[in-house]
């Protein structure tokens, strides 16, 4: 006898080694490199100091006064400098952040924020017709008016956007309420989201053309 008798058993254990080893590789990139955990809390320093604690917590500033055409469009918009300019001017001339402001205005040229929440190219996402049916920004944004430094709450991930186009009633609320990041429903949430779901006729799509266009 060549071998000893163990040996025989070395094609099996060495199929399911391959086979534990395959699945773990899946695990990994599935679970570990899914969007909940290489983006969310995605927090970029930005070129200028915004707090939106300050401005959209402390002093109640609508969200549309920066984003304004988030109930109008695909995209929310980033506000120009003349927008900044229009409080500026007068508030805070001189801190450091509104001297760097000024300086963007005079050059022409916009503040080079850093994008946080993005989405791939082959997506189509419409901002306005979400806020338009009583979606809340705090539904993908989180509570921004809490927040010095804007991060990513959420994944963002096609699951996690299935997840509300089929149980949609938890993030619909009154569309005079959609910047009220600090409303709570009285009563039962998912009832309240349903009431506005008829009276908006909020019937989210599930095919595939729906996002990928």
């Amino acid at each position: 006898m060549v071998f000893p008798r163990w040996t025989n058993k070395v094609p099996f254990w060495l199929l399911v080694t391959l086979a534990v080893l395959a699945c773990s590789i899946v695990f990994i990139f599935w679970y570990w490199g899914s969007p909940k955990h290489l983006e969310v809390g995605y927090q970029p320093q930005q070129p200028i100091n915004f707090s939106h604690k300050l401005h959209a917590g402390q002093m109640g500033m609508d969200c549309r006064y920066c984003h304004h055409t988030v109930d109008k469009g695909k995209f929310a918009g980033v506000p120009a400098t003349e927008t900044c300019l229009n409080c500026h001017t007068q508030i805070k001339q001189d801190a450091p952040d509104i001297v760097k402001l000024r300086e963007f205005h005079a050059a022409g040229k916009p503040v080079p924020w850093v994008r946080i929440h993005k989405l791939p190219d082959y997506v189509y996402f419409d901002h306005s017709a979400h806020v338009n049916k009583g979606v809340s920004c705090i539904s993908c944004h989180g509570r921004v008016d809490q927040m010095d430094v804007v991060r990513q709450v959420e994944p963002l991930s096609m699951a996690w956007c299935m997840d509300c186009h089929q149980a949609p009633a938890a993030n619909i609320r009154d569309k005079d309420l959609i910047t009220k990041l600090s409303w709570t429903p009285e009563g039962d949430a998912l009832e309240n989201g349903r009431k506005f779901m008829d009276m908006y006729h909020v019937k989210p799509r599930t095919d595939c053309t729906t996002c990928h266009r």
